[in-house]
């Protein structure tokens, strides 16, 4: 059999990809956590949502079905002769995705998401460029930050909170947002380094004999599992702390006790670190955004004050 070449198939370079393998190939499913970070930094603004409609809806598309699906295509694209050997059913290794119009869609959805942020304004533009850039080196050669745990994992953490954040409040004030804000995003971001820690030990194996150095790999699975956990709850201790000394004590009450939920399910999660990982990741992770819009609630009437 002929090796995996997408980009030399004579008999489907002229073909096109139909909607549905596009749309797969974005993934939708990965839009809801930028989509969910950018609506925190829509609240924490503290202005009034209904008068900036069209520029909010414009923000959740560009965070969403325009930036996030970019990452997903590019790293489809950089990944497809992986892909073909492990997930040989994925849209470019199935060839639904025919030729180099993997390529084309991640090139496109960039420009797309460019064009997008421009309009929205140029902090929410400088956002972006940062953003794609991320989700390129992420993916792309010669940086392929995912090869490495400890920067791929920062990557994704920043394209998937802390920018989001700062864009939603950034389309809302029409500048750079306020510095409470962006200790908030900043703090977030680095507490989701730990859960694309635990969206690993579903590849250990393969990610091993690939040679991608994720922290479970480099680390082992016990290690590794304890490192995010203490990773996702850091950064929460301090929220709590910022809260108090911002005088929103109901606030800071709130998630420290999903916090402590969180810290019940972490117990559970050491016990098994591979097995229960994806538990985790449905439970421990949910409680950990519901922290984040609580904490945009609670900065909201103080940024406004202050605006």
């Amino acid at each position: 059999m002929a090796p995996f070449r997408p980009d030399n198939m004579p008999d489907t370079r002229m073909a096109r990809p139909n909607l549905p393998a596009v749309l797969e190939l974005l993934k939708p499913i990965t839009w809801f956590a930028p989509m969910w970070a950018y609506g925190c930094g829509v609240v924490s603004s503290g202005l009034s949502i209904p008068s900036r409609w069209l520029e909010i809806v414009g923000g959740i598309i560009l965070a969403g079905p325009l930036v996030c699906a970019t990452s997903q295509a590019v790293n489809d694209w950089f990944d497809r002769h992986v892909d073909a050997i492990n997930e040989p059913h994925r849209p470019i290794p199935s060839g639904r995705i025919p030729g180099r119009w993997g390529l084309y869609i991640a090139c496109l959805w960039t420009g797309l998401s460019l064009l997008l942020a421009a309009i929205l304004g140029p902090v929410v533009l400088a956002a972006a460029v940062v953003g794609l850039a991320l989700a390129w080196a992420y993916s792309a050669p010669p940086l392929r930050l995912k090869q490495n745990g400890w920067w791929g994992n920062t990557a994704v953490a920043s394209c998937y909170e802390g920018l989001p954040w700062f864009t939603g409040a950034a389309v809302m004030a029409g500048t750079v947002p306020d510095w409470r804000i962006v200790t908030l995003a900043v703090l977030y971001s680095a507490g989701a380094h730990g859960i694309m820690t635990l969206n690993d030990f579903k590849a250990i194996e393969g990610d091993r004999q690939l040679g991608v150095r994720s922290l479970p790999v480099q680390l082992g699975a016990a290690v590794a599992a304890r490192l995010a956990c203490v990773v996702m709850a850091v950064p929460q201790v301090v929220v709590v702390t910022l809260l108090i000394a911002w005088g929103r004590p109901v606030h800071a009450g709130l998630v420290a006790l999903v916090l402590v939920a969180q810290g019940g399910a972490m117990v559970r999660l050491l016990q098994d670190p591979k097995g229960r990982a994806p538990w985790y990741n449905a439970t421990g992770v949910t409680l950990y955004v519901i922290g984040m819009m609580i904490s945009a609630f609670a900065v909201a009437p103080i940024v406004a004050a202050s605006a």
